[in-house]
């Protein structure tokens, strides 16, 4: 919708309480409030600020009085008061007023949003406090949105901001709707650094309450003021968007696939863009935070407050975190000499962890990791500090302190053969084989002595009975399981959810420590069959372990896409339920299911055996905030449709061969029978390993699902108290904070403060914005100093992780569950990492390649299962490659080509 004139429009006489902004009342904030007195400021400077009118303060305190509410308010709870503004209507000389005002404006759609006292204002922000209701016509709706607005002042996050301040009085602004084909936020200071002369913009397809959300993916620019050229630009893949959907109901739907990849604004916008910061920044004296948006290429503002932020200081520690990954700071040989990686430590920790997801993490290291090792035979576990390291968000496995530990093992006495499978090309060329461990070796004499008895003593019982403990891991996960679906938290007390995170967390751990000899066994075998592929067959051993038919495609993973498959056809085969899975909206089908006596027959039948069997997996498991398939079907739903349209049975996916020439079995006969049957053997035991690692990793995930259900209620019940201002918000707390505020008497402003919530977000924000740190790197690493642009042309190298050849069109998937349904079999699926739950993708992709991985990623080891060329760690090709172009994707050699773009 275009925008109106800015001209101000003249109002009748008796409605000195209705201004309109930018005319001859001026913009004093204890009649407009603060965000009302900043746009009539904006307009009156000239500024393209799309028309408004304010409902002052004057008019707030008339409603009151006119309804008897002032009296009734006094010394009510803020919720009561809340609920009697809503129930109450504008008395007929207030209402018409406002729609007096509403007809000068010629009546299009609005946006009615509160302006309190001190909102904006240069010591606190308020931002998000109090109500905003978008897209707004007819005089109803528009004197229900005032109303609401009014109520938000007593809304609990509101009272809790203002942490024991009384409630003023409370403006509102109606202003026309603008349809903003490109929204976003502009900073004339970086917030979260010191840097000079940059202006940050941040910019979304649609409405700017997506990106405010964080549920939309948004490009990333800073533009130098002093000569307005582009100094940064970071362009993402942008899948959703909000925007309207009917009128008067905005939400979440797709980008146009044409425009996805495509940056949201071109250099020359960027420069009219940041002008207008200036202007604003020139006209305020101070720096700003704008919301802005851009509709049919004029660019419109829609508020500007102070920065109240205080920017991090431009040193290594603001930067996100230290150069180290080190919790704490360790002598310089070893601070400089550590190996970090972060290949190959399992799906869970993959990728950019929100501050809860690095708490989670922490607490991982802190009570459970160390008896991971344990677990392994390691007889010293050593210090738990020294384990794992922090580094730009990400998670990282010290690679030197854990070969040195494993040193007390046989097969890893030689720290090399642990240290290479966790080396990626990032170190090589070299630097490995001139490589000194800082830690050294472990102690020798009687030290060795004991440790190598207790690993020997250790590993003869493992060996006995690790197929009745995945037994005894699978029958307990189901009774958790159940159990779970059978509490209600809401109804617990405090001290009731805590006992229960209590007993979650010792099942968490308990299943993580059994869980661990079966990965890392796995693991082990698999290094084993390698060196001996090399060792007897020389280069025509290369790469021979991927192509050696194990016969794992019944593996857990592999075998949840046939299951959903299996769903897919019953859903096929009932007509009415396919329907209502292809039509309704993806956030109501489950609801839909269950109201229709077939639907209510086919979930109970189908949907709830498959959800008991898979329903806790997710997306990067250990990140907490990532729903599970069970707290959110949504993918699933997605997968249906697709796995019923496209006409494939599951036996045909799994048979299908990706047209390259096994030649292992002919490989083999080469070796004499006794190198053979060793082969063999070592086969056999890394299917069995790999086998039980997938039966009881449904285990370990789901304990994370259970400790995950605890936090979202304490989140809930904060969003309640008015600490949080959604649930979205659970990714910013800590941890170690929701422990002790189930634990302890201290209430939710105390146990959560608003300051430590928001610096959280602030330096997740700013992380978001880096480059992908590094698979592996010894010593330090300044990410700032290390950024280099992708390297040109559409040929690209990575890692062969599944051999094969193919051809085909690309298409890049950076939202799973919003890109499911597009997803055509056949196609190259292309994206940053996949974990465990991006399986049902691989049954139909051609071709795999990510930016990310290592030989043994899930996206390596599924590839391999699938029969589906893989090529991954190419580190550029979400960057390098446009959904469409035709793509070759070579497994053997480990390049990916753009043949026809």
């Amino acid at each position: 919708m275009a925008t109106r004139s800015t001209d101000p429009v003249t109002l009748a006489p008796h409605s000195g309480d209705v201004v309109v902004l930018g005319g001859p009342a001026s913009a004093d904030p204890a009649v407009l409030g603060g965000k009302a007195a900043r746009l009539a400021d904006m307009i009156a400077a000239g500024l393209p600020v799309p028309p408004a009118f304010c409902l002052t303060t004057g008019l707030f305190t008339r409603y009151l009085a006119d309804t008897g509410l002032a009296g009734k308010i006094e010394g009510a709870e803020g919720g009561a008061v809340r609920e009697l503004i809503l129930a109450t209507r504008l008395p007929a000389p207030l209402a018409d007023e406002v729609l007096a005002a509403y007809e000068r404006l010629g009546r299009p759609r609005v946006a009615v949003r509160s302006s309190a006292l001190k909102e904006d204002s240069a010591a606190r922000s308020f931002a998000g406090q109090h109500d905003t209701v978008l897209d707004v016509a007819g005089d109803a709706a528009l004197l229900d949105a005032v109303r609401q607005c009014w109520a938000s002042l007593w809304s609990a996050r509101a009272t809790a901001y203002r942490d024991g301040d009384a409630a003023e009085a409370m403006a509102v602004v109606v202003q026309e709707m603008v349809h903003c084909d490109v929204s976003g936020v502009l900073f004339t200071v970086d917030p979260v650094s010191a840097r000079p002369h940059r202006v940050v913009v941040e910019a979304c397809r649609g409405l700017g309450e997506g990106l405010v959300s964080g549920r939309v993916s948004s490009d990333l620019f800073v533009v130098d003021d002093r000569s307005l050229e582009v100094a940064e630009e970071r362009v993402r893949y942008k899948v959703a968007k909000w925007a309207p959907l009917a009128p008067g109901k905005i939400g979440m739907t797709k980008v146009d696939a044409a425009e996805r990849s495509v940056p949201c604004l071109g250099h020359a916008q960027l420069a009219e863009l940041a002008r207008l910061g200036l202007r604003v920044r020139e006209h305020y004296g101070s720096e700003q935070d704008v919301e802005w948006g851009l509709r049919d290429g004029a660019f419109h503002l829609f508020q500007t407050r102070p920065i109240t932020t205080r920017p991090l200081p431009d040193d290594a520690a603001a930067r996100g975190g230290a150069l180290s990954p080190y919790v704490a700071q360790q002598p310089d040989a070893v601070q400089q000499g550590t190996l970090w990686s972060r290949m190959d430590i399992g799906e869970i920790f993959v990728g950019l962890m929100t501050p809860l997801g690095l708490s989670f993490a922490r607490y991982y290291q802190e009570n459970v990791h160390t008896d991971c090792a344990a677990a392994l035979g390691v007889r010293d576990t050593g210090d738990a500090d020294l384990h794992m390291g922090y580094y730009q968000g990400h998670i990282y496995l010290n690679i030197s302190y854990s070969a040195y530990l494993l040193g007390q093992a046989l097969p890893t006495r030689d720290q090399r053969h642990f240290t290479k499978r966790f080396v990626g090309e990032d170190v090589e060329g070299g630097a490995l084989a001139d490589y000194e461990n800082p830690f050294g070796k472990f102690p020798g004499g009687m030290e060795d002595v004991l440790s190598t008895a207790h690993w020997l003593r250790h590993t003869a019982a493992e060996a006995l009975r690790m197929k009745s403990r995945s037994g005894a891991m699978v029958t307990s996960r189901l009774y958790e399981f159940d159990r779970a679906r059978r509490l209600d938290l809401t109804r617990m007390s405090r001290r009731e959810l805590h006992a229960e995170l209590t007993r979650n967390l010792g099942w968490f751990h308990d299943m993580h420590v059994g869980y661990m000899p079966y990965y890392i066994n796995a693991f082990g075998f698999y290094g084993i069959l390698t060196e001996l592929c090399r060792m007897w067959l020389g280069a025509e051993g290369e790469n021979l372990q991927n192509r050696i038919k194990t016969d794992m495609s019944s593996l857990r993973t592999v075998e949840s896409a046939k299951e959903i498959w299996a769903v897919a056809q019953a859903a096929k085969d009932r007509p009415r339920v396919l329907k209502i899975i292809n039509d309704e909206p993806l956030e109501n089908v489950a609801a839909a299911l269950r109201a229709d006596d077939e639907g209510a027959a086919f979930w109970e039948r189908h949907m709830e055996p498959f959800l008991r069997a898979n329903g806790t997996r997710g997306h990067q498991e250990m990140e907490l905030t990532h729903p599970r398939w069970i707290d959110d079907p949504s993918y699933i739903f997605q997968m249906i449709r697709r796995y019923a349209s496209d006409g494939f049975s599951a036996d045909d996916i799994l048979k299908r061969s990706s047209g390259y020439h096994d030649d292992s079995r002919e490989m083999l006969k080469k070796l004499s029978l006794p190198q053979r049957k060793v082969i063999e053997t070592v086969i056999s035991l890394y299917a069995l390993c790999s086998e039980l690692r997938e039966t009881t990793r449904m285990s370990m995930i789901t304990s994370i699902w259970l400790v995950r259900n605890v936090v979202y209620e304490v989140g809930r019940r904060l969003v309640e108290a008015g600490v949080l201002h959604s649930l979205d918000e659970v990714a910013h707390l800590d941890f170690a904070d929701v422990r002790a505020y189930l634990a302890g008497g201290a209430g939710e402003l105390e146990s959560f403060p608003r300051e430590r919530i928001d610096e959280a977000r602030r330096l997740h924000e700013y992380r978001k914005r880096l480059p992908e740190p590094p698979l592996t790197f010894i010593g330090e690493h300044d990410i700032t100093q290390a950024v280099r642009p992708a390297p040109g042309g559409a040929r690209l190298s990575g890692l062969g992780a599944s051999p094969g050849r193919v051809i085909g069109r690309a298409r890049i998937v950076e939202d799973l569950v919003w890109q499911a349904d597009e997803f055509e079999a056949g196609e190259i699926l292309v994206t940053r990492y996949t974990d465990a739950s991006w399986t049902p993708l691989f049954a139909i992709a051609g071709g795999v390649v990510t930016d990310v991985g290592s030989m043994l990623s899930h996206s390596s080891i599924v590839s391999r299962e699938f029969h589906v060329p893989s090529v991954v760690n190419t580190k550029y090709a979400t960057q390098r490659i446009n959904t469409g172009d035709m793509v070759m994707v070579d497994g053997d050699t480990g390049v990916v080509e753009v043949v026809e773009g």
